[in-house]
């Protein structure tokens, strides 16, 4: 089946989120056994342990409630942060974490829960995640204060009550390059929550490099179209468009509402790629790209390079950060495509 993503407008309700906050397809049955450390990199082996060792802990605390039904003095929740550059792991252990905690659990990226907030309101949205054991946090964005400011809030009330957290997050946008400033602001910048949490390092490379460093050529227009053809005739939804009629699109669409497009199709097959010079443009297609890789879709592309797409001047940005795992992203989306 062909069709086009730019026919297609998928809604999504606050309540429909809200109850869809659980690991992505991609994630849907890592554990921590699966990660594989990098024996360069001994920061990889004790953040499994420490994700290990904190849920381990939780998982042990008391319950609220003592004898005879009497409620025992308020504990606060426990929080963890997995701080690292792109590719080394963070969402499987994340995604592992929630797995192996037996309590009641949400798992969503940040601006997954940022919009629930703004679809429900405050009061709703706090009262919706009350009394959860576990809240896992995807990429927790430092780049719009209001929104931050909206979450520490959040999470001070739900960790006041018990709930304990994990979150992993991007670097801010005036930070570039990839170091160890990220731990220090994301600290900063929740204020008084930060002291409920134990700051984790991952260091390490991509490790979908070994996937993407061979990958240096574009399909022509004929091989696109066979392509397209050959996924179409096997049974898969095939979504066809040309690639700024696609950017275009997402531009009319709320980035919560991606995940749904994405989950509409099985192939993404984007004709005339050029090089995005705008951040709009540019942190659409990431946050767009990141629902794919998500949901485990392929990706097909004609046009230039995948490592063409941004160009040198947002790569040089403070957003290096998102579009450089995009890249390496989309690159592995568009190799699995090809050697299937």
């Amino acid at each position: 089946m062909i069709l086009s993503l730019t026919e297609c407008f998928p809604q999504v309700t606050g309540e429909e989120m809200a109850a869809a906050l659980t690991p992505p397809p991609h994630f849907a049955a890592v554990s921590l056994e699966s990660y594989i450390p990098d024996p360069r990199f001994p920061s990889q082996h004790e953040a499994v342990d420490a994700v290990r060792d904190f849920v381990t802990g939780i998982a042990s605390s008391p319950s609220r409630t003592g004898l005879f039904g009497r409620r025992r003095k308020q504990r606060q929740g426990r929080g963890l942060y997995l701080d690292g550059g792109f590719g080394v792991g963070k969402t499987h252990l994340l995604a592992a974490a929630w797995h192996a905690f037996d309590g009641t659990k949400v798992f969503g990226t940040f601006i997954e829960f940022t919009s629930i907030v703004g679809a429900l309101g405050y009061s709703a949205a706090a009262a919706r995640f009350a009394g959860i054991g576990l809240v896992c946090i995807d990429e927790f964005e430092l780049d719009d204060p209001g929104d931050t400011l909206i979450m520490s809030r959040l999470l001070s009330e739900l960790s006041s009550s018990g709930t304990s957290i994990i979150a992993t997050s991007n670097t801010p946008p005036n930070a570039l390059g990839e170091g160890r400033f990220a731990a220090k602001d994301f600290a900063r910048e929740i204020h008084g929550l930060a002291t409920i949490f134990d700051m984790v390092r991952i260091d390490g490379t991509d490790y979908r490099v070994r996937h993407t460093a061979s990958f240096h050529r574009s399909m022509t227009d004929e091989q696109f179209a066979a392509a397209v053809t050959a996924r179409s005739e096997s049974g898969l939804r095939v979504a066809v468009d040309d690639f700024d009629r696609a950017l275009a699109h997402l531009s009319q669409l709320h980035p919560v509402r991606y995940e749904r497009l994405a989950g509409l199709v099985d192939v993404v097959a984007w004709r005339a790629v050029r090089q995005i010079e705008s951040h709009n443009e540019g942190l659409r297609l990431v946050a767009f790209v990141d629902r794919l890789y998500d949901a485990g879709r392929s990706v097909i592309i004609s046009g230039i390079t995948v490592g063409d797409i941004f160009s040198a001047e947002i790569l040089a940005s403070g957003y290096a950060k998102k579009y450089q795992r995009t890249l390496s992203r989309l690159a592995a989306l568009i190799i699995e495509e090809q050697a299937s």
